[in-house]
């Protein structure tokens, strides 16, 4: 199944590639961690990159925002769509009923959960994260808004690890990514 791409801002990309730091070997050997704390503290660039992630959505409902960077730019977003913002969360953090998914990382597994309340049948939903790499986190979360029923309007991230196919996973939902490594 091929995901559909929305259309990026060439020079936007540049500029946050320029600022997004590569660290080796974190948070494990072989691994290089694309690290977004130097792109944050810049309120001009973190407030352009919050608008850019939005931009091509409307008529949302729920922002879905996965732990925890997905926090950082979800939480905005949602705020510039007028939308609710759902958390989902690793085990044990959320105190009402949920469902439950697991999924491969590129270096690991891990479980995510989702209040079985938090959505209903029909919304609209979109997905956010920091980053798209293998597919797991962001499978699992559609694993988990379609177990409501929910409508995913689209996935965004601010980065995408081409390599590593996470594309290949998610389906046919719209992806946004601001930049592509």
């Amino acid at each position: 199944m091929t995901t559909q791409t929305i259309a990026k801002d060439a020079e936007l990309e540049a500029l946050l590639k320029s600022r997004i730091r590569s660290v080796p070997d974190f948070p494990q050997p072989g691994i290089l961690f694309r690290d977004i704390t130097t792109l944050l503290n810049d309120a001009a660039l973190f407030r352009r990159t919050v608008d850019a992630m939005a931009a091509p959505f409307s008529n949302i409902d729920q922002v879905i925002i996965i732990e925890s960077r997905g926090f950082i730019f979800g939480t905005p977003i949602a705020y510039l769509l007028d939308a609710g913002v759902v958390p989902v969360r690793k085990p044990g953090k959320l105190p009402a009923a949920t469902y439950t998914a697991d999924y491969t990382l590129e270096y690991g597994t891990n479980t995510l959960e989702i209040h079985q309340d938090a959505l209903h049948p029909g919304d609209r939903v979109l997905i956010v994260d920091d980053l798209l790499a293998t597919g797991g986190t962001a499978k699992a979360t559609i694993d988990l808004v379609n177990q409501i029923g929910a409508e995913i309007a689209g996935i965004v991230v601010l980065a995408e690890l081409a390599d590593l196919r996470g594309r290949d996973v998610i389906g046919n939902y719209p992806l946004h990514c601001l930049v592509t490594y």
